[in-house]
């Protein structure tokens, strides 16, 4: 038996608790059905097939899930946040435990490939370590003071919140909103993404199993027309994190007006990558590679456009050609593949539509461009070349293994190309002249900078865009600053003279 044999007939005893019992709802510890009774199918984007039934929950589901959260959030919140951290703690070894069996269920749920999904569910409690170890000083603050008074700050958590995530690497994505939520006493009610619902009932099965508390962690599936409208609209919801696309986010905001919701959102991404003639080409080419064809190009921080100045943009993108037509692209549990299926056939739909649209703007296909097989969404990893940035291809997310390569002459028309799109979230640049770093990062627009690297995360620095590409900032403190409230409270030092009134 070969090892890909090896890991589908793992995969198929991993899922078939799925298969038997669906993916329910998660309410107050239990797993229910829908209260409609109504269930809707995710499919595996390797060949179309089933893989479970699925609950479609509505406002009533998320009214009770929303129920639940509220009465767990007085005991959760005063729960002392070193206990808090044990719990988390537990929960972080529970998912390194299962870590085989939550990237076997992503790769068939997402088409994602394991050498990637294999660090899912460490990243995953990677995160719930980190946040766990904040949580004993989340409610810190500072003392401040004046001759009469002493201030004193301190946070609290905000209370029920709403979680909504996306489809790609939806397992670790829900661990980075999730964990810093639980650490700072938040209670929460979970809307996974319809298209990969799998990995939630993991994590809230294994969080539960580690000792968190009944109605902490609750889960929602369905759809954003009903479940996430309701969610987003509900009076109990304090805040709502919503990881996914720009438009949706707009929509979110607008849902939550009336309740004057607070919001954190990780929208879009068009990012680009720089590359300057005295740059190291060999490492240029890899992390530009490696940013948009690994993930099969479905996340928000990828290097989407590759922008090359004039002198050195034959040699890099011929290169950038070679590297992506040697891609594997192969079934995601596979060890050997780096590109699996896409998502879902809409999304596969979708993708596939830019290769006409490129053609249509005058731009070159200098690799892939297709589709391939019968069988599943396999796109093969594609570069534009001979584009220009008004093209739809160079201004819209495309979310896929999809690159569009622009020249540029010098760094004003760098600078111009890389911050005339609407989105804001990550840039990429490679030049060994320092003054010149300090002067495209200077004006850059982007919520986050990499130079003469590709995106490599370090938790305690802060996630997030800027214009189209998002509200707030996760990662360290800054994700206490959305789950909590910071409060004031002043103590006299002295007598003061009061205004008196009416004397």
């Amino acid at each position: 038996m070969s090892v890909l044999e090896d890991n589908i007939a793992k995969a198929r005893d991993y899922m078939a608790g799925f298969r038997d019992g669906g993916v329910m709802n998660h309410i107050d510890g239990q797993s229910v059905p829908a209260a409609s009774g109504a269930t809707f199918e995710t499919v595996s984007p390797v060949d179309l097939s089933v893989l479970a039934s699925v609950a479609r929950g509505g406002e009533a589901d998320i009214d009770r899930a929303v129920a639940s959260a509220k009465a767990a959030f007085p005991a959760w919140s005063r729960t002392p946040g070193a206990e808090r951290r044990n719990i988390l703690i537990k929960v972080a070894e529970a998912i390194e435990a299962r870590a085989e069996e939550i990237a076997f269920t992503e790769c068939m749920d997402t088409g994602q490939a394991l050498r990637f999904m294999s660090k899912a569910a460490i990243r995953g409690a990677a995160n719930f370590r980190f946040f766990a170890d904040q949580a004993p000083h989340a409610e810190n603050g500072e003392v401040t003071r004046t001759p009469t008074q002493m201030n004193t700050t301190s946070r609290r958590p905000i209370g029920p919140v709403g979680v909504i995530t996306p489809w790609n690497t939806p397992f670790m994505l829900s661990t980075w909103k999730i964990a810093p939520a639980l650490a700072s006493g938040c209670t929460v009610v979970h809307k996974p993404a319809e298209f990969s619902p799998m990995t939630a009932k993991l994590l809230v099965e294994i969080a539960e199993s580690a000792g968190l508390p009944k109605g902490v962690l609750n889960v929602v599936n369905g759809f954003g027309e009903d479940a996430g409208k309701r969610l987003t609209e509900h009076p109990d919801i304090r805040a709502i994190a919503f990881v996914g696309e720009s438009r949706t986010g707009s929509m979110i905001m607008a849902q939550g007006a009336a309740t004057l919701k607070r919001v954190h959102f990780e929208l879009g991404g068009k990012n680009p990558v720089i590359i300057f003639d005295d740059a190291d080409i060999d490492r240029a080419v890899d992390a530009a590679t490696f940013m948009i064809y690994s993930l099969n190009g479905e996340r928000c921080t990828s290097s989407s456009r590759l922008l090359v100045q004039d002198t050195i943009y034959d040699e890099v993108t011929s290169r950038v050609a070679e590297v992506a037509g040697r891609i594997k692209v192969g079934h995601p549990l596979d060890p050997d593949a780096v590109v699996g299926p896409l998502i879902h056939p809409e999304h596969e739909a979708k993708v596939l539509s830019y290769f006409d649209k490129a053609r249509e703007e005058g731009a070159t296909i200098a690799a892939g461009g297709q589709k391939l097989g019968e069988a599943g969404c396999y796109v093969a990893p594609t570069l534009f070349t001979g584009a220009s940035n008004d093209m739809a291809i160079a201004q819209e997310e495309i979310f896929g293994p999809v690159l569009t390569a622009i020249p540029f002459k010098d760094e004003d028309e760098a600078l111009k190309l890389a911050n005339d799109v609407q989105y804001g979230l990550a840039a990429y640049l490679w030049t060994n002249d320092l003054n010149r770093a300090m002067r495209m990062t200077d004006d850059l627009q982007a919520g986050m900078m990499w130079v003469n690297s590709e995106n490599i995360r370090h938790l305690p620095t802060p996630f997030g865009g800027v214009k189209a590409s998002g509200i707030g900032r996760d990662g360290g403190d800054w994700s206490f600053d959305f789950y909590m409230e910071t409060v004031n409270v002043s103590f006299p030092r002295a007598l003061h003279k009061i205004p008196k009134l009416g004397g």
